[in-house]
């Protein structure tokens, strides 16, 4: 390495731009080659680190989201889940509801692909620079309860509650909750009403949250008035992907119809998100 380029990976080091203290010599030799002016090489070295730096801020996004997997909308089997509607799904990945802070429901049985959609949702997001966090419902009211006995609740809810823009919950409804479980969920859903987006997964129908939240009717009309205020319902049906190849061999029969979950919630009228379409 010479003198000057020495100076330079100091200087780069210096200010912290790592990205062009890889990349400027090459840089500087296609510039040569291409009779570039000093504008334009400046202009390409600056990218290049814009670049690295947006590439650094992605890969952050995705290790705190916590996702389960790497699953992308493009590789759901929309030929299988015959039931999932693929415009609304595929509109959901264009990511504007969160710019409108609202929010989805995915409602179906097992196996559908609920989560798969989920997390692909919270890949795009977190590849568009957008904060995001995956979590199992039996998990955050976890971290919720702990938080709360270590005497951080407060902490806690700015953190990893109202700090993501989009926050994923999955799982509702496979572990019924206690009252105490069922009053911080509340809280959770109503923190985030109209501040950020929030997806839930469920296999329940509305009709039966109740009996994930300890039974109480009260709790959960004012939790499903919040959630649906501003909501894009997206009901699937269908069989279990994950059964298919048994179900071929004949080793498992599954009766897909009896595991449909019903979708309008009581007592409520059609749901419209804020530019006033109809979900």
């Amino acid at each position: 390495m010479s003198l000057l380029q020495e100076r330079i990976t100091q200087c780069c080091q210096r200010l912290k731009l790592s990205r062009i203290a890889t990349d400027w010599p090459a840089l500087a030799d296609e510039a040569v080659k291409d009779q570039a002016s000093l504008g334009e090489f400046l202009e390409k070295i600056l990218s290049a680190e814009c670049e690295g730096r947006d590439q650094r801020s992605r890969e952050v996004l995705l290790k705190l989201a916590t996702l389960p997997g790497i699953k992308t909308l493009e590789a759901y089997d929309f030929a299988f889940a015959s039931g999932a509607p693929r415009k609304q799904i595929v509109e959901l990945g264009g990511l504007a509801f969160i710019e409108r802070a609202e929010n989805v429901v995915l409602l179906g049985p097992s196996g559908v692909g609920k989560t798969h959609i989920a997390s692909a949702v919270a890949l795009k997001a977190t590849q568009a620079g957008i904060k995001t966090r995956f979590i199992t419902a039996a998990d955050l009211m976890l971290q919720l309860a702990l938080a709360k006995s270590q005497g951080r609740l407060t902490k806690f809810m700015n953190l990893a509650v109202l700090g993501p823009r989009l926050l994923v919950i999955d799982e509702l409804g496979y572990l019924p909750f206690g009252r105490e479980e069922a009053n911080l969920f509340f809280h959770v859903i109503a923190k985030r009403y109209e501040r950020a987006s929030t997806i839930v997964t469920s296999n329940l129908p509305f009709t039966q949250w109740a009996t994930t939240l300890a039974e109480d009717a009260t709790l959960t009309a004012a939790l499903l008035d919040r959630l649906l205020h501003h909501v894009h319902i997206v009901q699937i049906s269908g069989e279990s992907y994950r059964l298919k190849d048994r179900k071929k061999v004949g080793h498992l029969k599954v009766a897909a119809a009896s595991q449909a979950a019903a979708v309008t919630p009581p007592s409520a009228s059609p749901l419209r998100g804020r530019d006033g379409h109809k979900d």
